[in-house]
């Protein structure tokens, strides 16, 4: 067995963490706190490693001429594979951790214990800095308490140092659902936080050829409690602003200080750099000035990419005409041969992510580049690219692709493309801010109100319950119907038709103009027609759209601005 981490051996650790992966995948999938049919933690966690192989296989046998070692060659090439294959917010974060491992056991000759402790702690770090909101209890305690133990063990004993952590990566993961109460609730462990403690597994198998003890299988109770837990800070402030920024670090110690007066949830993560050098940023905060935010940003540096995002719906926004744009592609598949394409100067494009081939169309009829749903970082790079725009806008339509679009953002700004993600959370969201779209203004205003916009559209989503639990509405059982608003179980009901109506009357209780329905794959004849016609009768004075969406798990989504 190895007494290093040597080149050979990153490859075996990738081949056999992303078999116990695969060995535990639908199992990951079902630890999901939330009683809707799209669980897919276990299934993200397997493509982004997937990614990550295929990476490392493409490359191993070329070193590049700067003096990097083969095992951090290896490191590295599995980094960013894992960066542009990750899949929702836990490829994410593990492509970070892996970011972190590189970055530190790239520049060592040999891999010993002391050396992977600083690795995790770098990992740590940076698995930590991905997520706008850190909260424990998820696979950020798992990771910072192997990095603990493995400082703790203060040897350079590899094998020992990885039953450390890899120990007490264990037992954190069986701490989970005494820091996150969704989690106790639904008496589950975090899904990231496991899918890590296999990969920390596999590695202490690669370095000492001892195979760890199959994990027992969570069992759910037979009745499961639940209570969805939201992420987000103090209901004081009404905006989320967040952008890029150029600026040295001095400058950036005066913005946390002056943001921190105006708001909460503040995040601010830079490359690495010097401190006289100017360096990237992102910039993360809750506010209700959002202009004092921005000129805190400009104050400061060069603030690029700004997103705007309003938590509760002030007013509605009104109607409005899709402005043509300068440019029009193509909805679908990105071909191949587009990616060698030179951004024009001055060029605009939209970049939508969709689930459903009537949404697809919907939002290729915009004028948008429609990638299908769960995208990787790089099927969104690609997307980008392939518009040949120097300023795209990205849509996600999802919480999970967030993370996703993020990435693929900066990656994109590598390659000289700006790029601002608007985090819908909705495919209504996205229909809002592409009818404001409007190429005549500048880049920067364009997405600020295509975010006002989205966060104007206050959307549901109505799908079949898939397990028993005790949701904020009151308990429900395997097929029943859920109405979830803004991703919250509002109403549990046993007709489909009744329970979408009433969620419809909820949402026009407080205000609204324009209500936007988007029929799923699985939706009845005629479920449209019934809620346009229950809408007609009892709210005769608000417009209704009705489109075919074809989304999967969701027979009806509702947007209402």
């Amino acid at each position: 067995m190895p007494d290093t981490l040597d080149a050979a051996a990153v490859g075996h650790w990738c081949a056999s963490g992303l078999a116990a992966l695969r060995r535990h995948q639908g199992e990951i999938d079902e630890l999901n706190v939330y009683p809707v049919p799209d669980g897919d933690t276990g299934t993200n966690l397997v493509l982004t490693l997937t990614s990550a192989q295929q990476a490392l296989a493409m490359d191993l046998g070329t070193l590049p001429g700067d003096g990097t070692t083969a095992h951090g060659h290896a490191l590295r090439l599995l980094a960013r594979g894992a960066l542009l294959g990750a899949r929702g917010n836990s490829g994410v974060i593990l492509s970070q951790i892996l970011r972190g491992l590189a970055d530190t056991l790239g520049g060592v000759p040999t891999v010993a214990g002391r050396a992977l402790a600083a690795a995790l702690r770098a990992a740590t770090t940076a698995a930590y800095a991905a997520v706008a909101r850190p909260v424990e209890g998820t696979v950020l305690s798992v990771v910072a308490a192997a990095a603990t133990a493995a400082e703790q063990a203060d040897s350079d004993d590899l094998r020992a140092v990885a039953r450390a952590a890899a120990a007490a990566a264990t037992h954190a993961l069986a701490r989970t659902p005494q820091q996150l109460p969704a989690l106790a609730h639904a008496g589950v462990v975090d899904a990231g936080g496991r899918g890590l403690c296999l990969l920390l597994d596999a590695l202490v198998e690669v370095v000492t050829g001892e195979s760890p003890p199959e994990p027992t299988p969570v069992v759910r109770p037979a009745r499961p409690p639940l209570t969805g837990v939201r992420e987000t800070g103090s209901p004081e402030y009404a905006y989320e602003v967040q952008f890029l920024l150029d600026a040295p670090h001095e400058a950036v110690t005066r913005l946390r200080a002056t943001l921190a007066t105006l708001g909460d949830s503040l995040v601010v993560v830079g490359d690495a750099g010097s401190p006289a050098e100017s360096t990237t940023w992102n910039v993360h905060v809750h506010v209700n000035d959002v202009g004092a935010a921005v000129e805190a940003g400009v104050a400061a540096g060069r603030p690029y990419r700004i997103s705007v995002t309003r938590f509760a719906d002030q007013t509605a926004a009104p109607d409005a005409v899709p402005a043509p744009g300068a440019e029009r592609t193509a909805a679908g598949v990105v071909p191949a041969a587009d990616l060698r394409s030179v951004p024009a100067p001055g060029s605009r494009a939209a970049v939508v992510v969709a689930a459903g081939a009537g949404i697809a169309e919907l939002f290729g009829a915009e004028g948008a580049t429609v990638v299908p749903g769960n995208p990787s970082t790089g099927e969104l790079l690609d997307a980008i690219r392939a518009t040949a725009a120097a300023r795209v806008v990205v849509l996600p339509n999802d919480p999970d692709t967030q993370a996703v679009a993020s990435a693929a953002a900066r990656e994109a700004h590598r390659l000289g493309v700006k790029v601002s993600v608007v985090p819908t959370r909705s495919p209504v969201q996205a229909l809002a801010a592409l009818a404001v779209r409007d190429p005549q203004r500048r880049f920067a205003d364009d997405v600020i109100a295509m975010a006002e916009a989205a966060g104007a559209c206050r959307y549901a989503e109505v799908c079949r319950a898939s397990r028993e639990a005790l949701t904020v509405a009151g308990p429900c059982r395997p097929g029943d119907v859920l109405a979830l608003v803004e991703g919250e179980v509002h109403l549990i009901g046993s007709d489909l038709v009744d329970t979408c109506a009433a969620v419809v009357d909820r949402m026009l209780g407080g205000g609204g103009e324009l209500v936007t329905l988007l029929t799923g794959a699985d939706a009845p004849t005629g479920l449209a027609e019934a809620v346009r016609a229950h809408i007609g009768q009892r709210w005769p004075f608000v417009e209704v759209q009705a489109y075919p969406g074809g989304q999967p798990h969701y027979p009806l989504l509702v947007g209402v601005e």
